[in-house]
């Protein structure tokens, strides 16, 4: 299978700590099988750092949250900002613990999974109360800023034949099914509040746990179809999920909290660089994630030329 441009350098980097801790082995494997490895946060060749006036942007080891990111950084630069791209960090854990260790000033996000890494027992489900929320729950140092209309939530996945034969449209279908549940995700799945335990809290499902460490992408996605495990985190931007292979199993308890799209800033820069981002959090939307997402998958176009020509189509550039 030929990967874009964007998972090639997911897999690549894999789950790289900002620190330098070392990746899962599922990702020393990925490491392994394509032939390179770099950290994200190491400039190389002997580079100056940052200055104080530069924006240092960063993203997850998600090739959507890399286009996002990259449209940031467009427009920052189109404003007259000087840019710096950290890109593909790794999961949560890592460019949080980078955001809160000054060495990355901005970073697109989602609100529910946000909220709930800090505060993991948040009653808030909606995007209106997730926006409430997260104020109070970041650390001093960081803000949000105005969230987008636009969601790339967690959903889990299953076959459709899967769907169909067991009647199953639902997590709440789940707890009649009489076989064993697998699930599979990144690893971090395995401990968050909408994994294995949130199944069994909200749904009364037992499962057991498979760390697949692609962020839902064809690792995932061909784990599913296989059978090696019965249902996939996979998030809802991707383009695959229209595919007609997979049924994105409904949420009746909100489990899983709304998932908007929204920059998260060093307080310091908050207000410089807002007005440059407010308005592309104005008029982004789930549709553009889906579409954006199918041309890296499709047309292998790197994030670069897909956020430029979004800015475009946007007025924004």
């Amino acid at each position: 299978m030929t990967l874009p441009p964007q998972h090639r350098r997911a897999l690549d980097r894999g789950s790289v700590r900002t620190l330098g801790v070392a990746t899962t082995a599922t990702a020393l494997m990925l490491l392994t099988a394509c032939g390179g490895s770099s950290d994200p946060l190491d400039t190389g060749g002997g580079e100056e750092p940052a200055d104080a006036s530069t924006v240092v942007v960063g993203s997850q080891a998600y090739y959507s949250n890399e286009i996002i990111a990259e449209i940031y950084a467009q427009a920052l630069e189109v404003e007259g900002f000087e840019v710096e791209r950290q890109f593909q960090i790794g999961q949560r854990d890592s460019y949080l613990a980078a955001m809160e260790g000054g060495e990355v000033d901005l970073i697109p996000e989602y609100s529910g999974n946000l909220l709930q890494f800090y505060d993991a027992e948040t009653e808030a489900r909606s995007p209106e109360d997730v926006a409430a929320a997260l104020p109070e729950a970041l650390p001093e140092g960081l803000t949000v800023l105005n969230r987008a209309e636009a969601q790339d939530a967690d959903s889990y996945n299953v076959t459709s034949a899967f769907s169909q034969e067991n009647g199953i449209t639902s997590l709440a279908d789940l707890a009649s099914y009489d076989g064993q549940i697998t699930v599979g995700g990144n690893i971090e799945l395995e401990s968050r509040p909408y994994g294995p335990d949130g199944l069994s809290e909200f749904y009364g499902v037992d499962v057991e746990f498979v760390a697949i460490g692609d962020s839902g992408g064809p690792l995932t996605k061909d784990a599913i179809r296989s059978g090696d495990i019965t249902m996939g985190d996979i998030y809802t931007a991707d383009p695959d999920l229209a595919s007609g292979d997979f049924v994105t199993l409904e949420d009746p308890e909100s489990m899983i909290l709304a998932q908007n799209v929204v920059p998260l800033a060093d307080a310091e820069i908050a207000e410089d660089v807002a007005a440059v981002l407010d308005p592309i959090s104005a008029v982004l939307t789930t549709e553009d994630l889906i579409a954006m997402n199918a041309r890296s998958v499709s047309e292998q176009l790197d994030s670069a030329t897909i956020a430029s020509e979004w800015l475009a189509e946007n007025g924004l550039n």
